[in-house]
């Protein structure tokens, strides 16, 4: 791990501040929130559970000390009421805007609750943090915004056309942050995402992402389904990561980083093929039976881009972004999660 990054984590355990987490109670947000409490800050978290869960609250709760846990305020609410969003970032220092109704699939069969949530929701919540005074509004951008744009490896100046309504709502969140920053001086960050994954993602529901949906049906000896020919390829990102760099972007005294967006992954590419083979073997040492088991292989699915890979070097830049955990390594320390649930 990066000094500069351990500084930072020292620094905040010498001086604790008040964060926002929104979408507390989903995959990212509670892995944001259990590291905020390890390092003994104060917490609100917001989360209406429409993808989010108590028992990632319920988990977080077990993984810290009651005095780091009784440092936590939740708010059960929805950004979509900004009476809401403005109870939640009343004198805080710094929000972290994770909450979102995520999914390509669920965007195009119901463009409007995405918008709804990841528009207007987004709009609530940076009027909020700009009206609270708020030192930094670091938020949850996506891969997606690059939409059909050919180039290998995705810089962050160069995007193509939108292929799903859900990446509409992620590059209009990146144009409302450009012009609160411009218009009110609201000091934003945006984190492109890569294909995160770990510990709390949801295996279940039609819209589960593909790590965890697969290692669910591994673990109950199914075969699995890829989309398309299985070459497809992705820069998966384990959340370790992406915890880092949203402290780092919250946290930067760089004035040339802010009000910038980043790409946020490891900077690799695995296909759909690798990675099943890479989490079927490593399942197979506790479930023999699925050694061999080949997944079936449906039509590619639409609004899905064909490869994706993050350039990082703009965040190992302006943010001194070191990534820790590669693919593999964040596998073997995820899937041993999965199998003691």
């Amino acid at each position: 791990m990066g000094s500069y990054y351990e500084q930072v984590q020292s620094d905040l355990i010498k001086e604790p501040k008040r964060w926002l987490v929104t979408g507390a109670a989903g995959f990212i947000g509670s892995n944001l929130l259990e590291f905020l409490l390890r390092f003994n800050q104060n917490v609100v978290g917001l989360d209406n559970f429409a993808t989010g869960h108590r028992y990632n609250l319920e988990d977080v709760r077990k993984s810290v000390s009651e005095a780091q846990w009784g440092n936590f305020h939740f708010i059960e609410g929805d950004i979509t009421d900004l009476d809401v969003c403005r109870s939640a970032c009343e004198e805080v220092d710094y929000v972290l805007h994770q909450a979102a109704l995520g999914s390509v699939p669920r965007s195009i069969e119901d463009p409007i609750n995405t918008n709804r949530s990841n528009i207007v929701g987004f709009l609530n919540m940076l009027i909020a943090a700009r009206d609270a005074g708020a030192k930094r509004f670091v938020y949850a951008a996506s891969s997606s915004t690059y939409g059909d744009h050919p180039a290998l490896p995705k810089v962050e100046d160069q995007i193509g056309e939108p292929l799903s309504p859900y990446a509409v709502t992620k590059y209009v969140n990146e144009l409302y942050a450009k012009v609160f920053g411009r218009v009110y001086g609201t000091p934003t960050i945006g984190l492109r995402y890569f294909n995160v994954f770990g510990p709390r993602q949801d295996p279940n529901g039609a819209y589960a992402a593909v790590i965890p949906r697969w290692i669910g049906s591994l673990l109950n000896g199914e075969r699995c389904t890829i989309n398309g020919d299985g070459e497809t390829s992705r820069d998966f990102c384990y959340v370790v990561n992406v915890v880092q760099a949203n402290l780092l972007a919250a946290l930067t005294e760089n004035k040339e980083a802010i009000n910038q967006v980043y790409n946020v992954g490891y900077g690799g590419r695995t296909t759909l093929n690798q990675l099943y083979r890479m989490i079927r073997d490593r399942i197979a040492g506790e479930r023999p039976a699925i050694a061999s088991l080949e997944p079936d292989y449906l039509d590619f699915r639409a609004g899905d881009v064909r490869h994706s890979q993050a350039d990082i070097g703009k965040a190992k830049r302006l943010l001194q972004y070191q990534p820790t955990h590669s693919v593999v390594e964040g596998m073997n320390e995820a899937i041993p999660w999965y199998l003691s649930r």
